[in-house]
């Protein structure tokens, strides 16, 4: 009881000793911890006890609200939480990466493989090619002869003129100009003999590219007389020496003064018969130049026949081969690149060549000739179609690259021309007749009936 005879209730039954007024907590803890007045006080002690009552519940949600820790332990705590979200965050979003990882090295197999797989096929294709077109068969002998022989395949299958069809080789003519060669090892010689009525043949280093020499001058004279079959020149028309087209080596016309005109039958004839140098260029430039005549010659299919410099080109520049040179009287023959008439005109042209030093030398008396020399210091040839007295026709071509005119090379060339003329004008073997008795014709009628 207090004074005032009331009964006072102390919550948690504690004594009024227990309640510190020093208490470290603060006002409104000693003011919580005062007893509650029962119904029986005043007005004014109601609103007392009830003011206090309301600020002793805001402190306690305060308490609840804000924990009583220290200002570094809440930091702590803070960080620990915001570590703990990023690492989590961090988690989830490895988590979404990831997952779809399962199914990424499956992929990436199958990817590597396409890409694999298209690699395979192009290296595949890429090999091919090259194998196709690598001919180990076709290596050439010389840079111009990888040409020739890649013209000759492309031409001959193409409209144009037929090239030589070649049968079998004759083995024991080239066995004997083998070994006839093999004492002159100062000498790099060409040969190249086919009888046109069989195709059989003689080949030694025959589509080696050599210097042309005058040789060059046959498929220029082709070419101008297909120019007269097609009515671009005329034989009797006139032609004027200038002054840059004469030239020195073989030939008259050099002496002639600038300006002089000759009949271009005359001038072709002068290239062919005295080797001249001059109506060689006159004729070239007629023809509408090296490049023009080049083209033709490649149009025929010799592909190793080319015109780089004027005559006399005492350097070699110009180019042919054996083969290609019997490929180009092959077609003469023929009449496959002029007219029957031109052909005529052509080889009796080439039957006057005055120079009579080198296949002529190998050939009987009553064989036949038609050719033409070629001459410099470097090279010495000639190529030509040859009657044999027993009706044979065969094409020869001998070009022999030498020290500056080695006379050897002459000598060679002789001897190889008479090997091959022996050879080809062996009696034909003519098979015996035999005689057996005719049928009595009374006795055979008797039979019957």
């Amino acid at each position: 009881m207090n004074k005032e005879g009331r009964i006072v209730k102390f919550p948690n039954g504690r004594s009024p000793k227990s309640v510190r007024r020093n208490d470290n907590r603060g006002r409104f803890e000693q003011l919580s911890s005062q007893p509650r007045l029962l119904p029986a006080a005043t007005s004014k002690d109601n609103e007392k006890r009830s003011k206090l009552a309301r600020s002793s519940r805001r402190q306690r949600r305060v308490k609840e609200i804000i924990p009583t820790t220290d200002s570094l332990s809440l930091s702590d705590s803070r960080a620990e939480s915001f570590s703990s979200e990023v690492s989590n965050s961090h988690n989830t979003q490895r988590k979404r990466k990831t997952s779809p990882r399962s199914s990424k090295p499956v992929s990436s197999l199958v990817l590597y493989a396409i890409r694999l797989l298209i690699l395979g096929i192009g290296i595949g294709a890429i090999a091919g090619t090259v194998l196709s077109a690598f001919d180990p068969a076709s290596l050439p002998l010389a840079d111009a002869t990888q040409t020739g022989q890649k013209i000759e395949k492309k031409v001959g299958s193409q409209n144009s003129p037929s090239l030589l069809s070649l049968a079998q080789p004759i083995a024991p003519l080239t066995e004997k100009v083998q070994a006839l060669v093999a004492k002159y090892p100062q000498l790099n010689a060409g040969v190249f003999f086919v009888e046109i009525d069989n195709n059989t043949y003689l080949d030694l280093n025959g589509i080696t590219a050599y210097s042309a020499a005058s040789t060059i001058k046959v498929p220029i004279l082709v070419a101008f007389f297909q120019d007269v079959d097609q009515g671009k020149i005329h034989l009797d028309e006139m032609l004027t020496m200038k002054k840059e087209m004469i030239a020195g080596g073989s030939g008259n016309m050099q002496y002639q003064k600038p300006g002089k005109k000759y009949t271009a039958l005359e001038t072709v004839r002068k290239m062919i018969i005295i080797s001249d140098n001059t109506a060689t260029n006159m004729i070239i430039a007629r023809l509408g130049g090296p490049e023009a005549l080049n083209q033709r010659f490649l149009s025929w299919g010799l592909g190793v026949t080319v015109i780089r410099n004027p005559l006399p080109d005492l350097e070699g520049t110009n180019t042919t081969s054996p083969r290609d040179l019997a490929n180009l009287m092959a077609m003469i023959n023929r009449g496959d690149l002029i007219t029957i008439r031109s052909r005529d005109r052509l080889l009796g042209i080439m039957e006057g060549t005055i120079n009579k030093s080198l296949l002529p030398k190998g050939l009987g008396k009553s064989a036949n000739i038609a050719h033409k020399t070629g001459d410099i210091g470097s090279m010495l040839g000639d190529v030509g179609l040859i009657d044999v007295p027993n009706g044979k026709r065969y094409i020869g071509v001998t070009m022999v690259k030498r020290p500056h005119n080695d006379p050897k090379a002459k000598e060679l060339i002789q001897k190889i021309s008479r090997l091959v003329y022996q050879y080809f004008n062996q009696p034909s073997s003519i098979p015996e007749i035999t005689n057996t008795p005719e049928p009595n014709v009374d006795t055979v009628a008797m039979q019957i009936f």
